[in-house]
């Protein structure tokens, strides 16, 4: 798989920066020429994705969220989000819908929504080490590369 384009992007777990995290995603595959429901649902994904690193991983503390997108020859977006939280004890029980270690505001869906935008999706954990999450998606728009 070749790469033709990557960003990294390291923030802090706050809510301010699930909005910010989502732009910059939205303006690097700006250049793929997506339709908008393409770029509306990888936007989503993302903000789920940080936003579970936010809520879940880092709960009451403040922690880094790594993000490294790619951009292949073929117009599939890679994007993995990364953060050395607290882990997920049972990957399958926290992907299932409705499923929530968060307060009772929380619709425990956001793996679903994920998964339900993504061509892919892939989750890796580690108790007390950190998650993972690789979000695949290919893009039909004509890339101006």
């Amino acid at each position: 798989m070749d790469i033709k384009n990557e960003i990294n992007l390291v923030v802090n777990s706050k809510s301010v920066n699930e909005a910010f995290c989502r732009v910059v995603i939205s303006a690097f595959i700006s250049p793929l020429d997506p339709t908008i429901e393409e770029l509306s649902d990888l936007k989503t994904a993302v903000s789920e994705a940080v936003t579970n690193s936010i809520v879940h991983a880092y709960k009451d503390t403040v922690g880094k969220i790594y993000i490294n997108a790619k951009v292949t020859y073929e117009n599939v977006v890679i994007i993995r989000i990364r953060d050395r939280g607290l882990g997920i004890r049972d990957i399958k029980e926290a992907m299932t819908p409705l499923f929530t270690t968060g307060d009772g505001d929380r619709a425990g869906l956001g793996f679903t929504v994920m998964e339900s935008f993504c061509d892919k999706v892939k989750v890796s954990s580690t108790p007390g080490k950190g998650t993972t999450v690789v979000l695949t998606k290919k893009i039909t728009g004509h890339s101006a590369w």
